[in-house]
């Protein structure tokens, strides 16, 4: 019977290639995310995961508080979401200063970008963190205020 698991270089460091983790799709998947796609300044790799970051947090903080029941939930909602981007931002800049090492190649990383193994770019990142969350979360309370609106339902019944 043929080995699923085999070491991948040293096996004392104990990163294992699986029939998972050495996969094209999950090589691929992981590549393509902000913080390993190529050519991606330390800023864009910011602003993409802060927009996502953002986007995601406003929904269940506006839909699952304690202020779910009351008018003013989607913009404790907003609110609520801002200010634990604030915090992730703060934890991102403490580990910038901290010192940071360079980062470790694995089976589906090979080649992890140079940009953040440096103090400045993870400090660029952080910045641009901040921004994107800032905006994903106020896009997704836009949405979410259209929508609540009732703008869609009066195109409905135009049609019929």
């Amino acid at each position: 019977m043929e080995d699923f698991v085999k070491p991948a270089g040293d096996p004392q460091i104990g990163n294992l290639a699986t029939p998972i983790n050495s996969s094209g799709f999950t090589k691929a998947l992981i590549n393509n995310l902000p913080a390993y796609r190529a050519g991606l300044s330390p800023q864009r790799r910011g602003l993409e995961v802060g927009m996502a970051h953002g986007y995601l947090l406003f929904g269940p903080f506006a839909l699952t508080s304690q202020f779910r029941n009351t008018p003013l939930s989607s913009e404790v909602g907003l609110t609520e979401a801002v200010i634990l981007v604030v915090i992730l931002t703060l934890c991102l800049s403490v580990y910038s200063s901290v010192g940071v090492s360079k980062p470790i190649s694995t089976i589906t990383t090979p080649n992890p970008p140079e940009a953040l193994s440096t103090s400045e770019g993870w400090s660029e990142f952080a910045s641009s963190f901040l921004v994107g969350g800032i905006g994903g979360a106020a896009f997704a309370y836009l949405i979410f205020k259209i929508v609540e609106s009732g703008i869609f339902e009066t195109f409905g019944n135009l049609l019929g």
